[in-house]
Parts: C-alpha cells; sequence; structure tokens
C-alpha cells in the first residue's frame, strides 16, 4: 500500500476513534539521567470524560477465600471476580505505599488481538499495586495475572518504576484465538529518558538479555498470524503488533519526540520517520544533554511543541490569541484534501496527570512522591502526594464531570484552563503568575518535608506529617484557583482588559468608578491575520471618493 493511501486511511480511522485511542502519554527519566538520583516518571490520563481524582486504597487483610471483583476502568462494567491475596497494600493514585508506580498508554493495535479475557488494563495496573513491591515483582505480577485469567484490552504500554530501575512493557491480547497476552518488556538504561504515546515504543529487541524479558510465543504467535516471517533477531514488535500509519507517528510517538528534543541533540534527525515513515524508527531511550529536574519533568509534560516545526501556538488553528488547544475530531477536509491538527503532550482533555519522582534514600513514607495535578497540565498545579499519605484530601475525591462542585481541585482548574482556551496570549501571563507562586512555594515545603520528616522515628507520625501536607495544599491550590478564575472572568470581561493599579488591584478613577478598560485587540502577526488577509479580501479598507 503507498504512502498516501496508508495516510488517507489513517485519517479515515482518527475521525471514527480519536477519543478511545489517542489518549495518554507518560515520559520516562531513569535513575543517572536525573540531577537529584531519583527515578522519575510521567503520567497523563487522557479522556473527555474523566473525573480527575485521586484513587486511595488502604492496606487491608483479607480472609482466605476471599474474592477480589474485576470492574472495567474505562465503564464501570463487572468482568467477573478472582481470589484476593492474604494482603493488599496502601496505593495513593498510580503509586503504592512501598514507591512503585506504573502509568500506560493505550494503542489499540490489530483489532482482531482485543483481548476476551478477565484482566483489563486499568485493573492490571491497580491490583498489580496491590500485590507487588518493586517494578520486577510487577513484571511478574501482571505477566501472571494475564496468562492465568486473560487479558481484556487492546493493545497496551506499560511504566513500571520503582525507587531503582524503569521498565517499559508492551502488551497486546491473542483476540480469540487465547485469552492470555503477548509481550516484551525492556528495562530503561541508568542515565537515559523514555516514554510512550499511544504507539508502541518496543521495536528490534535482544532475545538473550537479562534486562529485556518478553513472553515466549511473542514471535511464534506473531508468525502464526501472519504478521512476521524474518529471522528472530529481526522481529520487531511496534510493527508487528500494532498498525504503523500517519497518525501512529504524527500524534503518537511525535510526542515522545517533543520530550525527546527538549533535552537530547540530533533529534531531528528523526523528523523523516514522524512525518513519513521514513528512516530508522526513532529509538526507545535517548541520553539527556544534562540531567533533569522535576521541573523539568513538569514543563515537559505542558509541551505544546512550542519551538518545534509542529508548533501549535503558530499553525492556522492557533487564531489570533495563539491558542495552543484544537477541538475534536483531530481531522478535517478543505475540498478533497484531509487535514489533522497536532496531538501534544499538555491537552484539554487530561483528567489527571503527575510527575512521579522515586528516591531511594529516604524513609518508606518519603520514597514515592506524585506530584500529583488534575485538569490540563499545563494551567494545573501539582500537588504533593507522598506515599505516606493515606485518604484523599477532600479537594481531590470523587466526583464527575456533570457535577460543578467549587471544593473541587479538577473543577476550579476547568474554570481557569476553559477561559483561556478562548484567549491564551491574554490570560496565561496571569496564570503563569499565580502557577508559578504555589509550585514555588509547594517545592520549598517537599524540600523541607525530606529533610524533617525523616527525623521522626514512629511510621505513624510520617504518616501524618505526609498527610498534612497533602490536605493543605489541595485546599491552598483549590482556594487560589477560584480566586483565578474569578479575577480572570472580571478582568477579561467582555473582550477589554481591566487596567491595573501599582499593587495589582483593578484601577478606579479618583472619584472611584472604575477605569476605562483597554483593548488589547488581537495579535497581528499570528497566521490567522495572514489567511485573513489572503482569503478575505471584503474586509480591506479602500479608500472611498464621493
Amino acid at each position: 500500500m503507498n504512502l498516501k493511501k496508508r495516510i488517507t486511511l489513517a485519517l479515515m480511522a482518527v475521525a471514527a476513534t480519536a477519543a478511545q485511542t489517542w489518549a495518554c502519554t507518560s515520559l520516562i527519566a531513569a535513575k543517572g539521567a536525573t540531577a537529584d538520583g531519583s527515578v522519575m516518571v510521567t503520567y497523563a490520563a487522557d479522556s473527555h470524560n474523566l473525573y480527575g481524582e485521586l484513587y486511595i486504597q488502604p492496606a487491608a487483610d483479607h480472609e482466605k477465600g476471599a474474592m477480589r471483583q474485576i470492574k472495567e476502568w474505562d465503564t464501570g462494567k463487572h468482568l467477573g471476580e478472582i481470589p484476593e491475596v492474604a494482603h493488599t497494600y496502601a496505593t495513593m493514585g498510580n503509586m503504592n505505599e512501598h514507591g512503585l508506580i506504573i502509568a500506560e498508554s493505550t494503542w489499540g493495535g490489530r483489532h482482531e488481538l482485543a483481548g476476551s479475557g478477565l484482566i483489563d488494563y486499568g485493573s492490571l495496573i491497580y491490583i498489580t499495586l496491590q500485590r507487588a513491591k518493586t517494578a520486577r515483582e510487577a513484571l511478574q505480577t501482571m505477566t501472571d495475572l494475564v496468562k492465568k485469567y486473560g487479558y481484556a484490552s487492546e493493545g497496551e504500554s506499560f511504566t513500571i518504576a520503582d525507587t531503582d530501575e524503569v521498565w517499559v512493557m508492551d502488551l497486546i491480547g491473542k483476540g480469540k484465538t487465547a485469552k492470555d497476552a503477548v509481550w516484551v518488556a525492556r528495562r530503561v538504561p541508568d542515565g537515559y529518558i523514555s516514554g510512550h504515546a499511544n504507539h508502541p515504543r518496543i521495536h528490534t529487541f535482544p532475545l538473550k538479555d537479562k534486562e529485556t524479558l518478553y513472553s515466549p510465543d511473542v514471535i511464534s504467535f506473531a508468525r502464526k498470524q501472519g504478521y512476521f516471517d524474518g529471522k528472530d533477531e529481526d522481529f520487531d514488535f511496534s510493527k508487528a503488533y500494532a498498525v504503523t500509519d500517519f497518525g501512529a507517528l504524527r500524534s503518537c510517538d511525535a510526542r515522545v519526540w517533543a520530550y525527546f528534543n527538549k533535552f537530547a541533540p540530533g533529534m531531528d534527525t528523526y523528523l523523516a520517520w514522524i512525518d513519513r515513515a521514513e528512516g530508522e524508527p526513532m529509538p526507545l531511550w535517548v541520553k539527556p544533554s544534562k540531567p533533569l529536574t522535576v521541573n523539568d519533568m513538569k514543563w515537559a509534560m505542558r509541551d505544546h511543541f512550542e519551538g518545534t516545526p509542529y508548533d501549535m501556538t503558530k499553525d492556522v488553528g492557533a487564531g489570533p490569541y495563539k491558542v495552543p488547544y484544537r477541538w475534536r475530531p483531530m481531522s478535517f477536509k478543505v475540498n478533497s484534501a484531509e487535514y489533522v491538527h497536532e496531538r501534544a503532550i499538555a491537552t484539554q482533555q487530561t483528567g489527571f496527570s503527575f510527575v512521579g519522582q522515586l528516591r531511594s534514600d529516604v524513609v518508606p513514607e518519603l520514597r514515592g512522591l506524585l506530584w500529583f495535578g488534575t485538569d490540563d497540565a499545563n494551567t494545573n498545579v501539582y500537588l504533593p502526594i507522598f506515599c505516606g499519605v493515606r485518604k484523599a484530601p477532600a479537594q481531590l475525591g470523587p466526583g464527575d464531570t456533570n457535577t460543578l462542585d467549587w471544593n473541587s481541585n479538577f473543577w476550579v482548574n476547568n474554570y481557569v484552563a476553559n477561559q483561556a482556551y478562548n484567549r491564551y496570549s491574554l490570560m496565561i501571563p496571569d496564570i503563569r503568575k499565580v502557577q508559578s507562586d504555589l509550585e514555588n512555594q509547594i517545592e520549598t515545603d517537599v524540600k523541607v518535608a525530606y529533610e524533617q520528616i525523616s527525623e521522626f522515628t514512629d511510621p505513624e507520625i510520617r504518616c501524618a506529617l505526609t498527610q498534612d501536607l497533602a490536605d493543605i495544599w489541595a485546599e491552598k491550590a483549590t482556594k487560589a484557583y477560584k480566586q483565578l478564575g474569578d479575577y480572570l472572568f472580571v478582568r477579561f470581561m467582555d473582550g477589554n482588559r481591566k487596567k491595573l493599579d501599582e499593587a495589582g488591584n483593578f484601577q478606579r478613577t479618583e472619584t472611584g468608578i472604575p477605569a476605562y478598560p483597554e483593548f488589547p485587540g488581537y495579535d497581528n502577526d499570528s497566521t490567522y491575520f495572514n489567511n485573513i488577509a489572503r482569503t478575505a479580501p471584503h474586509l480591506k479598507v479602500r479608500e472611498v471618493k464621493f
């Protein structure tokens, strides 16, 4: 099939299934690639109907014969039950009390391989977090679960990290031929960064390597299905089990490319792969030019391809306010030609995201830290959730996308972000001021927590202190963003911009009435106005003579 036809088919598929297929992003920085020696991983749970909350499950002991109910994470559909283990660990979001983190991104793959077993990808994550302490234990638990009970989802990539190492695993079911799955997992080497974003990143892999694991039939099953007919050493998991089309590259691998491009030299080499599937596939990992910080990872999650050929603030969809967001569907047709909008790491439909930081040089209650945020990562504030936390702060508790709640961190973040989506270039400076001030204060408190909580010998006290930190900042940030949303609403009312006095308050005249507002207008250098000059000649001012 020629490239033009493949692209057309891909665009048709995007229009039909974008909401299900183009979802999450996970970025990775292994030990040795970070400034403080920690392992760092990120995750954005992207779904147009996902409410951003912090899922908490306490540790528990279970009687012999107890059963665990399995419900599909995306739909709540009851899938069945499996025997419970004697003891399950406490979990907070995608992390457990031992500092194990598991993240994911869905890539679908060959439709005939959609799983027909019992364990869906969400259950696979949260069951494993309750049963495993380390990344290698998690790999064993996950693969044992799908082998014994079957896999119920489509193709999936997983990030599996502990305080010492981080793995990427690509996994897909066997369709109607069997209930289990085929998979391959690779450890990201110390000193390197990696990531995945809705397309399997593992291509060829060493067949004899203690830091590469795979199911015994991962190659033979591909042969049996007609996906591969070469030598074992040439087997490419991604090409065999996924569909490598325009959407998979431009809207999925491109996000990982953007992350690599921030920190590693020479990434322009892979633009041909991203644009045209030409040349070598982008590598699973690259070596950054400098050690990464937590702040680097936060801002990687806020990326819209700024400063690259795909910069969303500069293409035609940005409009006169340089808005780096695009509304679904992501493809459109002009005359007979098909086009797509870019799909960046930061996106409006994020339910929650986090930057996970894992350290082995601290007490157990501080070993894992989720910098946890709800809604759009670009405009949210990342809150401190240590693995010693045992209950969700009130502002991060349950809710839904149909019920407005001003005490909800998710809802106030949406209040701020959705105003900025209309006039981004005007509002984002005001958002950045509040966002950076809050995050700087939180980072200071986290530094104090690392230094002082370790001095307490009682684990209960340490847990209580991490809980206090989480509760305090969830409340503070939520209140601050409600105030920020109110401020944006008032300042930018009716397309105007109210003037500020030297103290930063809304300016008033000598008689006390509100000062006349500014008219900020539009950014005349934008692509939007260049297109108007080309396509709307009737708007041009003309000389009129009587």
